[in-house]
């Protein structure tokens, strides 16, 4: 700001003995001029008409408007959910150096409101110092008619503690909603996926609480509007019925105030992935007459089901099904194995399916006798003669069903393929890539009111890590469903990086693998040392090996994402 614009005009006439003249001739016309008077300081001339005896840089010099103003101040920050207080009970949100930060920083200054704020601006500070630095620059009234501006530094210290909805999720019994889901189903595959599509949208983000049971899972909550953003989730993603109670905890009869508890029970429909569905005839005929004999393929919103013999197909609504529910026919714990005999493709296509007509004979028959059964599956784009694939054998099959018994049998095919199998699949081979999982609770009351053993709690476990390795599988076959949530890479993991290359290359560079490789390739040496034959067979194994190796189902590192630690708030401010 200069000083013509905070005084007025200099004096532009010279100064005799103090004396200026107050007026001057020019050309015979009067021309009016400023009287002006010397600074008591510096000597330098000002307007004499303001009534001040100082210029504008010794009043900036010898006044200082910020005082009154706190130079040091406190935030308040939630460690658990990465909150700042702001007076007097609110908790919000915020990120170094946003404008949410300095606006929250600049109410918890007292005396600012004596003057007029022009700027502010955070100074860098290292993240571990538990410090906020912010520059002001303010302007305000020294004397009458003189406002000057000056800039100053304030510091904050970080105070962590923790907010009172933080406290409440770690005392029992204080949610006021919970979600509970549930789906009457022998396995957990579905709640894995499900746990999976939370993560990926991050829908779990204000609960508090979160219990894994037998049956499924159960969502608490410190607001009734938070629940409902989870029941909205679980709508848009899977088929559900959602039943509402609530129980009322106290009431203030002076002001008639009720305090509820909100429980949202959410029920899937119990049809899953590659499940066997026998429609209902009047479900049927409203599909375009499909056959009441269909496999389940996806499961999302809706569940889609296909006719394998005509590649015809049909969206299951949960309104559909919750009008007339009906349990499936058979499920994936009840597979065979088949093996292929011959294949030939029909011509017929609808996405990713192809129609043919193979001929198959059960695993457990080769060798036996010659029984082989002439079917038709949507399976033909991968299918080829010698693989092994699953399926469910209908021939000789009983089924305690009451849709079953008004079928008419003659229309029911002998076998019903479902998913090309591998067998030669390693159970503990690494995997390049991993989940992420959310930190659950397990609900020991259940437990506990069932008076469940110690074997039956692991069997139990062992049943739950099957059906984590199955879903796990299912992924690796899926490309489909792998797109639908979020792949990692798995840190130092030998397999991410390595290439694969033929047996001699391997052999030779096998020096710079791990024990477990050199003990794995020395015992073929040793074999093909002691014996021309063994070795021979010793090697076409291996050779087999390999090339059953190279046909299993893997993901792309393109698929993967990289697992980035995000430098919370929390860790910022933690000491070194």
């Amino acid at each position: 700001m200069s000083y013509q614009s905070v005084f007025g005009a200099t004096a532009t006439a010279a100064i005799n003995g103090g004396a200026v003249p107050l007026s001057s001739y020019n050309d015979g016309k009067a021309i009016q001029t400023m009287a002006t008077v010397l600074c008591c300081n510096c000597g330098a001339p000002i307007d004499g008409t303001l009534g001040i005896s100082m210029c504008y840089d010794c009043v900036k010099l010898s006044v200082d408007i910020t005082e009154g103003i706190q130079r040091e101040s406190t935030v308040n920050f939630c460690r658990n959910c990465e909150r700042f207080l702001r007076p007097p009970s609110q908790w919000v949100a915020a990120q170094l150096e946003s404008r949410e930060l300095l606006a929250l920083c600049l109410k918890r200054l007292r005396g600012l409101t004596k003057v007029r704020l022009i700027d502010a601006a955070f100074i860098w500070t290292e993240p571990h110092s538990r410090r906020i630095k912010v520059k002001l620059t303010v302007q305000g009234e020294a004397f009458a008619n003189t406002i000057i501006q000056q800039s100053f530094e304030v510091e904050y210290i970080v105070v962590a503690t923790q907010c009172p909805d933080c406290a409440k999720s770690f005392t029992a019994n204080t949610w006021r909603a919970t979600v509970q889901i549930r789906q009457k189903v022998p396995h957990k595959r579905t709640f894995f996926y499900l746990e999976q599509l939370i993560l990926k949208h991050n829908a779990h983000r204000d609960t508090i609480s979160i219990q894994e049971t037998r049956d499924g899972l159960d969502f608490f909550y410190s607001q009734k509007n938070h629940a409902l953003k989870m029941v909205d989730f679980l709508s848009a993603v899977s088929p559900i019925k959602m039943k509402k109670s609530e129980e009322l905890i106290s009431m203030d009869t002076h002001t008639a105030t009720r305090s509820y508890k909100f429980t949202f029970s959410i029920e899937l429909v119990p049809i899953c992935k590659d499940d066997l569905v026998c429609l209902p005839k009047k479900i049927a005929r409203a599909a375009g007459n499909i056959a009441q004999v269909t496999l389940c393929t996806r499961v999302g919103n809706a569940v889609h089901l296909l006719d394998p013999e005509t590649l015809d197909s049909m969206d299951l609504q949960p309104a559909t099904y919750w009008r007339q529910p009906f349990t499936t026919l058979a499920t994936s714990t009840t597979l065979t194995e088949f093996v292929v005999l011959d294949i030939e493709l029909t011509g017929v296509e609808r996405g990713k399916y192809a129609l043919a007509e193979v001929t198959v004979a059960r695993s457990s028959d080769m060798g036996r006798n010659d029984n082989t059964y002439f079917v038709r599956t949507h399976l033909g784009g991968i299918l080829h003669t010698g693989d092994t694939v699953l399926g469910y054998f209908l021939s000789n099959a009983n089924f305690n069903h009451e849709l079953w018994d008004t079928l008419n049998q003659n229309n029911v095919p002998d076998v019903v393929l479902v998913k090309k199998s591998y067998p030669n699949r390693k159970k503990s081979k690494g995997r390049n890539w991993k989940l992420r999982r959310m930190a659950k609770e397990y609900n020991e009351m259940e437990d506990s009111g069932n008076s469940m053993s110690a074997k039956q709690r692991q069997i139990e476990q062992d049943r739950v890590e099957r059906d984590y390795e199955l879903f796990l599988q299912e992924l690796e076959e899926d490309p489909e469903l792998r797109g639908t949530i979020n792949l990692y890479k798995q840190p130092n993991s030998q397999v991410a990086g390595r290439q694969r290359q033929p047996q001699a290359a391997r052999m030779e560079g096998i020096e710079g693998g791990g024990e477990d490789e050199v003990s794995e390739v020395d015992g073929v040496g040793d074999a093909m040392e002691t014996d021309d034959n063994d070795g021979h067979a010793a090697e076409s194994e291996f050779d087999e090996e390999d090339d059953d190796e190279d046909s299993l189902p893997e993901v792309g590192l393109d698929e993967l994402l990289d697992e980035i630690d995000e430098l919370t708030l929390e860790d910022a401010y933690v000491d070194e």
